[in-house]
């Protein structure tokens, strides 16, 4: 279980984070939506939503799970399965339930974390970006949005489904050249929440019979 989070806060799209400014083709209406939701998101001081993360082969999905994920600025708490990862600005703390373990570590500087903005924002390293039209997703009339690398990073593509009105992110499909699949879900969408203040704060008091390893 403790793999999971790691495959969604660094696996999804991390790969593009190594690609290079090669000569891109960016949409200029696919381009408004995104920086629309990315300064929209930016703009927020808390954000909430639910989420499945689905993994699979070709364009199936065999495998799901669901999960919840607050963000406040540069930091977050993300949850899935019983197993909960913190990033409190500074350091990422993985906490696994199952396993009574924590993980605490810095980030390099390579990873991504699971924030909205690395899929709306990836489109400025090294995609060709193209609007594709309007497609009923999850229930709400999406743009679609199509990303191509420039490069050779091992992805295929990326399709990126939002709410134009509301400028939110509605789904996220990844295809790597490997044949895999990754999707994320986002639904129950909600801003500017009253959070606990030590909501972004990992209290060791708490978590007394966990074995913890500092990376």
């Amino acid at each position: 279980m403790k793999t999971i989070l790691k495959k969604i806060s660094f696996g999804l799209l991390v790969v593009a984070t190594t690609a290079s400014f090669s000569a891109q083709k960016i949409d200029a209406k696919a381009k408004t939506i995104l920086d629309g939701v990315a300064n929209h998101y930016k703009s927020k001081d808390n954000v909430y939503f639910k989420f499945v993360y689905g993994t699979g082969t070709g364009k199936k999905v065999t495998k799901t799970e669901p999960g919840i994920f607050y963000s406040a600025k540069d930091q977050y708490k993300l949850k899935i399965m019983g197993t909960e990862q913190i990033f409190d600005g500074n350091k990422i703390y993985n906490i696994s339930d199952e396993d009574k373990e924590i993980t605490v570590a810095k980030p390099t500087g390579n990873e991504q974390m699971f924030s909205p903005l690395n899929y709306i924002e990836q489109y400025k390293k090294g995609y060709n970006v193209k609007y594709v039209g309007k497609l009923m997703v999850n229930g709400v009339n999406s743009d679609y949005i199509k990303l191509t690398p420039t490069t050779n990073n091992g992805i295929k593509e990326v399709n990126l489904f939002v709410n134009a009105a509301k400028k939110q992110v509605v789904k996220i499909e990844q295809f790597s050249k490997d044949n895999a699949v990754s999707v994320i879900g986002i639904s129950n969408y909600k801003e500017n929440q009253q959070l606990n203040p030590t909501m972004f704060t990992f209290d060791k008091n708490q978590y007394k019979d966990y074995f913890v390893t500092e990376l």
